[in-house]
């Protein structure tokens, strides 16, 4: 692809670098920004680099907050012996969508693939331990995708709590077999959570 600048192409390059945007979409981004006002430009440059700098992770549960606390664990209103544990952000926001889930949530910050290299250590597991023994929880629902990745998490949970008296449950399979959590229709999430079963070996 040629450019007519290389302002033009190297925006294009990093827009690019987004999940799901081409070179072609990016170019058709960059473009209509050059058609914005400047100020407008400037704004939204500000806010993604604000957000960057800002933003924090709530101590708890890792969830992006404004402060020390998310909003759904300084609430006193939700069931903080209640926690799903979910694999990123977007599954909370999706959860959270249903309006059929009044617990906290754990975000574990991935799934088990020693294929990517990715093992337990580099997730939000330690913390987990210990925050179910903190808030003495009274249940977990394992709200992780259909996957390979996903079972495996699981099933190592669920072996790290074999000694804790709290009971583990998974979301129903609603959800597709192999299917991602974050792609869901609301309706058919929302009902994986209701009818959530026993997890078991």
């Amino acid at each position: 692809m040629n450019f007519p600048s290389t302002l033009i192409e190297d925006a294009v390059n990093e827009l690019s670098k987004f999940p799901g945007i081409g070179k072609k979409s990016a170019l058709r981004m960059v473009l209509y920004l050059l058609k914005q006002e400047e100020n407008s430009v400037t704004k939204m440059g500000e806010s993604i680099i604000k957000l960057r700098k800002e933003i924090q992770f709530c101590k708890r549960c890792h969830n992006v907050s404004d402060l020390e606390l998310c909003n759904i664990c300084g609430n006193s209103k939700r069931d903080q012996q209640l926690i799903c544990v979910v694999e990123d952000l977007r599954d909370v926001m999706a959860i959270e969508n249903t309006g059929q889930f009044n617990g906290t949530y754990h975000i574990l910050g991935g799934l088990i693939n020693p294929i990517q290299g990715i093992g337990p250590e580099q997730l939000k597991i330690d913390s987990l331990i210990s925050r179910v023994q903190e808030v003495e929880a009274r249940e977990i629902i394992m709200a992780l995708s259909a996957t390979m990745e996903g079972d495996t998490t699981v099933f190592y949970l669920s072996r790290k709590l074999q000694n804790s008296p709290v009971k583990i449950s998974t979301i129903s399979r609603g959800i597709a077999i192999g299917g991602e959590l974050e792609y869901a229709d609301e309706i058919t999430l929302g009902r994986s959570i209701v009818g959530r079963i026993p997890y078991s070996n």
